[in-house]
């Protein structure tokens, strides 16, 4: 990938961290802004060195949503040509395990951007929420479906429908987030879950994943078919053997992601 402006990446031992790079807009969400983070995070897929990634922004703000500017003006069809939201549908895309670590303002595209990764890890400062009704629009990047699976109906309602924002406890409470961790500690935190989980198979992450991405989109009857496809698929794998050898043993397995 070449030089990105707005975005900072680096790797940890096995952990890829991408970090949103516009502080002075809060790290608000524009097309390149999202192009570089796709980039980033297909490199990181990509990479057998790499077992999970993270996706922070700063202390200020996660991101505090879209770039009002770059579509105050536009038309339904000029946004329906720019499809700068089709982004977002990369991330579903990714295989290995995604982990936003949220700070400050997460609202808007940024709460959907939070959203559409596998898990969250907010410090105490962290706000919630989706502000579209207040410009007269409405979330666009997935935010009325993957907000009402996480927090339900009623609440889904009033965060949507009168921009009610949810503290880092709330979300906490109402099962939006995995953890919260003091400021200083919360990239720490969703580093070490990061590394943790980029410890186990490669081939067992990636159909664990699916599977349970399955069940929010298929009935019970099929993703429980799914699952139990990828659990006859893993006994093929050189993984499966060395991780039931090692058990046995009673030593620390050896992935080879194969």
């Amino acid at each position: 990938m070449s030089a990105a402006e707005f975005i900072l990446v680096e790797k940890r031992e096995r952990v890829g961290l991408a970090r949103l790079n516009r502080p002075k807009a809060l790290n608000a969400l524009n097309p390149q802004l999202m192009l570089e983070l796709m980039g980033a995070l297909d490199d990181f897929d990509a990479d057998e060195s790499v077992g999970a990634i993270v996706i922070t922004g700063d202390e200020r703000a996660f991101a505090a949503g879209a770039d009002i500017k770059d579509m105050a003006l536009a038309t339904a069809v000029e946004m329906l040509k720019r499809d700068a939201i089709g982004y977002f549908d990369r991330i579903r895309r990714v295989k290995k395990p995604v982990i936003a670590a949220v700070s400050g303002w997460c609202l808007g595209g940024g709460n959907e951007l939070a959203l559409s990764c596998d898990m969250i890890v907010a410090s105490e400062t962290a706000r919630f929420g989706q502000p579209e009704i207040n410009i007269g629009v409405i979330p666009g990047a997935g935010g009325t479906q993957r907000l009402t699976r996480a927090l339900g109906k009623a609440l889904a309602m009033e965060v949507i429908l009168n921009n009610r924002v949810l503290t880092a406890q709330e979300a906490l409470h109402y099962g939006l987030v995995n953890r919260v961790a003091p400021l200083e500690r919360y990239l720490d935190e969703a580093l070490e879950l990061a590394g943790q989980i980029a410890q186990r198979a490669p081939l067992a992450l990636r159909l664990a994943k699916e599977a349970i991405n399955n069940a929010f989109e298929t009935s019970l009857t099929e993703g429980i078919a799914n699952e139990r496809r990828a659990f006859y698929l893993l006994f093929s794998t050189h993984d499966q053997k060395e991780g039931m050898a090692a058990f046995i043993e009673k030593r620390s397995p050896d992935w080879q992601g194969t």
